[in-house]
């Protein structure tokens, strides 16, 4: 049973996400948890919020979250009735990242679902400020949905390494099965001017190969020190229907998710985006 946490902000972007969920995770047993943290809104609410209605005003924001959830269920049920998925809706008074974190413990969650941007959709950035948050601290692999993508199956994926961080099993299994039933074609590729892998790189490579055997894999090396400009090249010359990256220490997405390099960030996103934190979970 795959455990699949959704935050939502009600926004156009974050119902998008919810559908290519569905359609994705479609021939797997999951429980989707639809989630609203709503502490932020208590206090955006209005510039009127005092300690003497701080209470009144919360119980409104709890209250229309619920309702909001429970109008996002009643659309699912809609569009994507799936006897194989099971719907648990979660309104917290938290923040995003502390509510996320919670539940990722507390229902051992294989992945998060989110848009790349809410409801502030500011053209200018390729990852709003609550989706960075969730990449950089939510210790849980994230599957980024870009605004109107349009869903179309996962056949052609990316995966951008440097082969110098040891994979995780758990993580490359989730990313092998989320992908299988698609007979998903899998460009491995090493983006460096020098094409030598060191032993360690080498073992790193050999683990790949074997964690991901049921996919059709292209192991491939691109003469480039830009790593940005290389993705951004070969997403433009190739029909990729994903982009795979890790976050962790010496990993490229390392580099683009921390705040000397979000604002020079030119990498603008088309497809979704998988990201593994590369952190240890339970097996």
């Amino acid at each position: 049973m795959r455990n699949i946490l959704i935050p939502t902000d009600f926004s156009e972007n974050a119902m998008n996400a919810v559908s290519y969920a569905l359609e994705l995770f479609k021939y797997e047993k999951c429980n989707f948890y639809l989630m609203h943290a709503y502490q932020d809104a208590i206090y955006q609410e209005t510039i009127d919020v005092t300690r003497d209605n701080l209470h009144d005003v919360t119980t409104q924001v709890a209250q229309r979250s619920a309702e909001q959830l429970e109008l996002i269920l009643k659309e699912i049920n809609d569009i994507s009735p799936n006897p194989q998925h099971t719907y648990i809706t979660v309104s917290s008074n938290n923040i995003l990242i502390d509510e996320s974190d919670k539940i990722v413990d507390e229902k051992n969650i294989d992945l998060i679902v989110m848009g790349t941007k809410g409801k502030s959709n500011d053209k200018k950035i390729t990852f709003g400020s609550q989706t960075l948050q969730v990449l950089k601290y939510v210790k849980c692999p994230v599957l980024a949905i870009p605004e109107n993508q349009t869903y179309s199956q996962p056949k052609h994926v990316l995966f951008p390494t440097n082969y110098l961080i040891p994979y995780k099993r758990r993580e490359l299994k989730l990313f092998c099965d989320m992908i299988a039933p698609y007979r998903s074609v899998v460009d491995v590729v090493y983006i460096s001017k020098s094409s030598k892998l060191s032993i360690r790189q080498e073992d790193n490579q050999r683990f790949m190969k074997e964690a991901l055997c049921k996919n059709e894999v292209n192991f491939k090396t691109i003469d480039s020190k830009d790593v940005v400009t290389a993705i951004e090249a070969y997403v433009a010359n190739h029909p990729i229907d994903m982009l795979v990256m890790v976050n962790t220490r010496e990993s490229f997405l390392e580099s683009f998710l921390y705040p000397s390099r979000v604002d020079q960030l030119s990498l603008k996103l088309n497809v979704p985006f998988f990201a593994m934190q590369n952190i240890k979970r339970d097996a």
